[in-house]
């Protein structure tokens, strides 16, 4: 709780009715516990007043219609249920009872949660390839629905599935412990869903309805395929070589750890969201870092010049060298040779160029793939591949978005709603997938959360001052609003994304 909650409204003691007027919601305390006690449509409720993902301050979120959702990273939850409706909060909210008497609303206590609803049908057997943000946020929400002794998740990476954005950021920077990482808090899999690490699947028979394992087939009912996306070595001399690094796992994480232990100066070739955070890490670790790039601005193409220059400034104060506008040609284990022939001193490199969505399974059962300029696997609006029975999500799916045509989205938060919402199609309580896009970003003591898509703006609109840290820009293409970027405005990301959601953005 906050060093400031005893200033906060006291619920138990009661506070005015006209403080929780309808549509609003007021942060106050019961006790020890932080509380949000919110009205609509002239009734009351009463939640945790704490994202269970990483402690956001939901007061200073935003309502929408049942739900109240986080200010930090957009998390949904159910002012009725408590129930965590979309991640990245996988965890519900704590529920209280709530009373109005003489004037005053009071909390009177905890209570139950109530259990899910009973769903229109069952998912059948279902097994997940794939145990990152998709696969096991499918697998968490069609076990919350009492169906995890139905499930099988099969995972390549050797851990148990664990929050990936730990990798780049609070992990890696030393700021969490590995432990921290970990996604089940003892939930999911203990409830009965199977979980088969470090196992690959090598083939899908459609015809049968089994994947093929070391183990043997499996048999399936419904086939959901998050397989994610494979980081890019580029072909470049040196580039196999042992200190050089990629970023995608729980494992690549610890190896770069344990190289930074015994170094002073790292490389970072691409300045990517990945790249530059794996940068703000090592400078957490009191490492020299250089940044290598051949655009000339960071993030340009996404977030635009002045977005992408706020971003590099961060970086410059914390001590980052750029070298943009130039390309690696070599590494020969101690320095990297740029294409102007200067030179650049690692004692190693982290790679952060991009990734590319892993298809091969997909591919070899015959699956419809997307357009080359797309990629991924092409799939409809209930996230169902060419096969009936076979769905893609995460990083692999491109899908029919509402508002911008086919695209495919290679985002944490966009990867763990896709999962949730396949799992709801194959319950019965779910049809087109319609959620915009979201991701953010963090850079020291700065970042930046994005809403929606927008392929190529054709205007932008600004907010506030960029170079402060606290502004709001919105993306239109074709003159409507595509996107918004926010940093410092974490509540004009919420109405961006709620009035998106409506169809009614400008």
């Amino acid at each position: 709780m906050a060093e400031s909650s005893d200033k906060m409204p006291d619920f138990k003691a009661g506070v005015s009715s006209d403080d929780v007027a309808d549509g609003m919601m007021l942060g106050g305390t019961f006790g020890e516990d932080g509380v949000l006690v919110a009205r609509r449509g002239g009734r009351l409720f009463a939640v945790s007043s704490e994202c269970t993902h990483l402690g956001g301050p939901l007061p200073e979120g935003l309502m929408v219609s049942g739900e109240v959702r986080c200010p930090w990273h957009q998390a949904r939850f159910s002012l009725e249920t408590g129930e965590a409706i979309a991640a990245p909060a996988l965890q519900p909210l704590g529920c209280y009872a709530v009373e109005e008497r003489d004037g005053k609303v009071f909390v009177t206590g905890k209570r139950e949660r109530p259990a899910p609803a009973k769903t229109p049908k069952s998912p059948g057997r279902v097994v997940i390839v794939g145990g990152g943000a998709a696969g096991h946020a499918c697998a968490d929400m069609l076990a919350r629905h009492g169906f995890a002794n139905q499930v099988t998740v099969i995972s390549e990476d050797a851990d148990a599935p664990y929050d990936r954005t730990f990798c780049s950021k609070q992990y890696l920077s030393g700021e969490s412990e590995r432990g921290e990482t970990d996604l089940d808090h003892n939930v999911v899999y203990k409830a009965g869903v199977t979980l088969n690490t470090g196992m690959r699947v090598t083939a899908i028979d459609l015809d049968g309805g089994t994947v093929a394992t070391a183990d043997g087939a499996l048999p399936f009912d419904a086939l959901v395929l998050a397989t994610g996306a494979a980081p890019i070595r580029p072909e470049i001399p040196g580039f196999d070589k042992a200190n050089v690094h990629l970023l995608r796992t729980l494992k690549d994480a610890d190896a770069l750890i344990a190289s930074a232990v015994k170094a002073k100066r790292v490389a970072i070739v691409g300045a990517s969201f990945i790249g530059l955070e794996a940068a703000a890490a090592m400078i957490a670790r009191k490492l020299e870092v250089t940044v290598i790039a051949p655009e000339p601005v960071p993030l340009a193409r996404i977030l635009g010049e002045e977005a992408g220059r706020y971003v590099q400034g961060l970086h410059i104060d914390k001590g980052v060298a750029f070298r943009l506008g130039r390309k690696v040609e070599g590494f020969d284990g101690d320095a990297l040779t740029l294409d102007d022939g200067s030179t650049v001193e690692a004692d190693f490199v982290v790679l952060g160029v991009g990734v590319k969505p892993r298809l091969e399974l997909a591919e070899a059962a015959g699956l419809k793939l997307a357009d080359e300029k797309t990629g991924g696997v092409q799939v409809d609006a209930r996230l169902r591949t060419s096969a009936p029975d076979v769905y893609a999500v995460g990083d692999i799916a491109a899908y029919p978005d509402p508002r911008t045509g086919v695209i495919r989205v290679e985002h944490w938060a966009h990867a763990e709603r896709q999962g949730q919402h396949v799992a709801r199609v194959l319950m019965g309580l779910a049809d087109a997938y319609e959620t915009a896009p979201f991701f953010w970003t963090n850079h020291y003591d700065g970042g930046v959360g994005y809403i929606g898509h927008a392929r190529k703006p054709d205007e932008t609109k600004v907010d506030g001052k960029v170079a402060s840290g606290a502004f709001a820009i919105e993306y239109y293409e074709d003159g409507k609003p595509a996107a918004m970027a926010t940093s410092g405005r974490d509540i004009d990301g919420l109405r961006f994304d709620a009035a998106l959601e409506a169809g009614v953005a400008e």
